[in-house]
Formats: structure tokens, C-alpha cells, sequence
């Protein structure tokens, strides 16, 4: 596999995940807003986590090695699919609301499958077992 390659596809999915915990870090009662918004108690914890996860996944998954870079991926998918369930449930929605959240709820969806391929190439093979 080329490595220069790998190393920007990574940071390209991890580029919006930093992006957004900068700006939480940066704006901390924002980030407060923005979970009292999704209905998320008590909002400063969830907010809190969501810096920690979003900054700590993606560093693990732009800098970690074998597990350490699993681990980042499998944070950053698993992240993704609750935050993709809270805030974009277009199954509630109707006409262009239901348009647009569909449209992120999928994009999101390929984020998580990407991060999932970064999990899987990522760790260690088991003796015993071949990696496809």
C-alpha cells in the first residue's frame, strides 16, 4: 500500500473531526448549545466527551500505530453512528428536511465504513488468520 496515500485518505476523515473539536474546544459554551440542542444531559459532559473523542480518535487515528490506530477508528465510527441516529433522524422527518438529513445520514454512514477499513487494515493480523 502506498503510505502517503493512506496518510491522506486518513486525514481526510479525520479533517471534519478536528475541525470540530478545535471549534468546540474553542468555543466551549457553543459546544454546551449544541448538545442542550440534542437534548443531551448534562450537556457540559457530552460536550466534554465529544472534544475528547473527536480530537483524541483522530490523533490516534493520524499519528497511532497498529491497535492504538484501530482503536482511534473504531472511537470515531462508533461516534459517528450516534451522532448520525441524534441529529440527522430523517425517518421523522418529511418533504426537503427528510431530503437533506437522509443525504447526511448516509454520508455519514460512509464515513463509519471508512473508519472501519482504517480499524481493519490497521490491526494486527492473528496468527492463524489472513486479512482480506
Amino acid at each position: 500500500m502506498n503510505r502517503a496515500a493512506y496518510a491522506v485518505a486518513r486525514a481526510g476523515l479525520c479533517l471534519a473531526y478536528v475541525y470540530s473539536g478545535v471549534a468546540k474546544l474553542l468555543d466551549f459554551p457553543a459546544a454546551i448549545a449544541e448538545q442542550q440542542h440534542f437534548g443531551l444531559n448534562p450537556p457540559a459532559l457530552f460536550a466534554a466527551a465529544t472534544i475528547a473523542v473527536q480530537l483524541g480518535g483522530s490523533a490516534l487515528v493520524l499519528f497511532g500505530h497498529g491497535r492504538w490506530r484501530a482503536l482511534g477508528a473504531l472511537l470515531l465510527a462508533g461516534f459517528t453512528v450516534l451522532a448520525t441516529v441524534i441529529g440527522h433522524p430523517f425517518w421523522a422527518m418529511t418533504g426537503s428536511e427528510r431530503f437533506h438529513n437522509l443525504n447526511a445520514f448516509l454520508e455519514h454512514a460512509g464515513l463509519v465504513g471508512g473508519f472501519l477499513i482504517v480499524a481493519l487494515l490497521a490491526a494486527p493480523a492473528r496468527a492463524g488468520h489472513s486479512r482480506a
